[in-house]
């Protein structure tokens, strides 16, 4: 008998990660879940945000991309670059809201270059030629340049080092002249700086290979960085942002291409069924609940549990600005995972909490006494601020508040990059190592010109990447940490990490299996790797 009840809670094990998404769209839920950024505004901080806005308000694009080879008459072919939400935010859809009392002098903003598809583009022109010349009058430039090259006014003048530099541009590759670049900004070089990015704008395309694709980004953030006026622009542009459906499909496109999403779900759901497989009350607190397709997999898994499913109650938090990419508050999504465990026949509850990570207090959780608790961040920890950026360190009073509450297991999802409390430069090489490798495990799935795949790019990860190499302060909300990082956290916090079973391994490498040999999967230091060739990408990890 007790060798029975075993294999058949093998069996509700496998079924977390081996049938995890084929119903979700009888529910009307994508497979796949928007990162929450959880943004905590600081009001003392300078910079204007990289922007993309719910609701109708402006939001800024990179319609100025050469697009030579490319046209795509069918879908829009604007970019939000900036979002709370990433496919690291993977899943992602949330936004940056755009501060109106910002003033016109904040230090970063959004990413834009020399022309866009506005109605009022001609307006736009026009300021960005006044903020290039008033920059250019502002940079130290020897005493005999003059602001006119062959009688033409408002093009870059350089000191007889900085020609030098610019001259050299051409014998560059790609990589050496993003770095070059961000050298010369680093450094306040404006002249350098624009000389080198007009002729990193000769090269990129978004419809490229995967240098190319990426350095159209990187040069947007660092075009962003450079002006310094990113509010004027903003306000100066008037663009409809994409619809639900639209963002949506974006993300399923990339939920379907690349296997990072799928590994957070997987991994998580692997660890907490595992974890309570004795529990008659469970309760799963979600710190980015997005639409919830991750919880579909795991009500339908339990269902099948020996003796009977269990009671089951989901917590999900979530930013209010998902309502865009969601279609409507967290009682839809409630709604939604209540049809499928009534037609599953288990037990459900569920409560929404729509606030940032940084709002989350002890009461917003309605934790009760006799339940098994876990807690699940996925790709969401790095988009809450810490002592870095705010002085209540967000990111450790909320560890400490979850530590508070007794978890059997928390679970732990993170991109395995270093972008927080790196300076600017260093922050850059960083970025530009680890896109490189996202975007060349993309380009192994789909052709150069697929336009789902080049409007997935400019969506769903060119938001991160600018606000990344555009923003400070408050106002740069993705902040990355290497696993060594977090787990000093979480045991200052408090936690020790809890062994992942072979079966969490197992159900990955079975999962990357649809996917390219040039994944792979570690198990190390307590954690699994999840990288491409050789960079890894992402980490999971378990605690308690």
């Amino acid at each position: 008998m007790q060798a029975s009840q075993a294999s058949q809670t093998s069996e509700a094990i496998h079924m977390l990660y081996h049938q995890p998404f084929q119903q979700i769209e009888s529910y009307n839920l994508s497979p796949f879940q928007v990162l929450n950024s959880n943004v905590c505004a600081d009001n003392s901080s300078q910079g204007a945000q990289v922007s993309f806005q719910a609701c109708n308000e402006q939001f800024a694009t990179l319609e100025s991309l050469p697009m030579t080879d490319y046209v795509n008459s069918d879908s829009p072919s604007t970019v939000s670059v900036s979002s709370n939400r990433s496919p690291f935010s993977p899943q992602c859809s949330q936004s940056y809201m755009s501060d109106v009392h910002h003033s016109s002098d904040n230090t970063y903003g959004s990413p834009l270059s020399g022309s866009s598809g506005v109605d009022d583009s001609n307006e736009l022109r026009n300021v960005l030629r006044e903020l290039e010349i008033k920059l250019m009058e502002e940079s130290e430039i020897d005493d005999s340049s003059s602001c006119s090259v062959n009688n033409v006014v408002g093009q870059p003048v350089f000191s007889t080092r900085e020609n030098r530099v610019v001259q050299m541009a051409h014998t560059m590759d790609l990589k050496q002249l993003l770095l070059a670049c961000a050298e010369a900004v680093s450094n306040a070089e404006i002249s350098t700086a624009q000389g080198l990015m007009n002729e990193l704008e000769q090269r990129v395309s978004i419809s490229g290979d995967p240098i190319q694709r990426l350095s159209a980004y990187m040069m947007e953030g660092l075009r962003a960085r450079l002006l310094s006026s990113g509010s004027i622009i903003y306000k100066k542009l008037k663009c409809k942002e994409p619809t639900g459906p639209e963002l949506m499909s974006y993300m399923h496109f990339l939920y379907q291409i690349c296997p990072y999403f799928k590994f957070a779900y997987m991994s998580a759901n692997v660890v907490i069924g595992e974890a309570m497989e004795h529990e008659n009350r469970i309760h799963v607190i979600d710190f980015c609940l997005a639409q919830g397709s991750q919880w579909v997999s795991f009500i339908q898994a339990l269902a099948h549990r020996p003796g009977g499913p269990p009671f089951i109650r989901v917590t999900g938090v979530d930013d209010s600005q998902s309502v865009h990419a969601r279609g409507g508050g967290l009682d839809v999504v409630g709604q939604r995972l209540a049809n499928v465990a009534a037609s599953c026949g288990v037990p459900f509850e569920f409560h929404g909490a729509a606030l940032s990570g940084c709002e989350v207090e002890l009461e917003n959780l309605k934790v009760q006494h006799g339940e098994a608790l876990a807690v699940n961040f996925p790709y969401m920890l790095h988009h809450m601020p810490d002592e870095s950026v705010n002085t209540m360190n967000h990111r450790d009073r909320l560890l400490r508040l979850i530590k508070s509450l007794s978890p059997k297991v928390v679970t732990l999802v993170e991109q395995e990059s270093n972008t927080n409390t790196a300076p600017f430069y260093h922050r850059f090489c960083e970025t530009l190592e680890y896109y490189t490798a996202m975007f060349e495990s993309i380009d192994a799935t789909r052709p150069r010109n697929d336009k789902q795949r080049i409007s997935a790019e400019e969506h769903c990860i060119a938001r991160d990447i600018v606000n990344i190499v555009a923003c400070e302060g408050a106002d740069r909300v993705e902040r990355h940490e290497l696993f060594g990082k977090w787990r000093l956290r979480l045991a200052m916090a408090g936690f020790v990490p809890c062994p992942l079973s072979f079966s969490v391994g197992n159900a990955i490498r079975d999962m990357l299996k649809e996917y390219s040999s040039n994944y792979w999967l570690v198990d190390r230091d307590g954690a699994l790797y999840l990288g491409w060739k050789n960079r890894a990408l992402a980490t999971c990890s378990a605690w308690r």
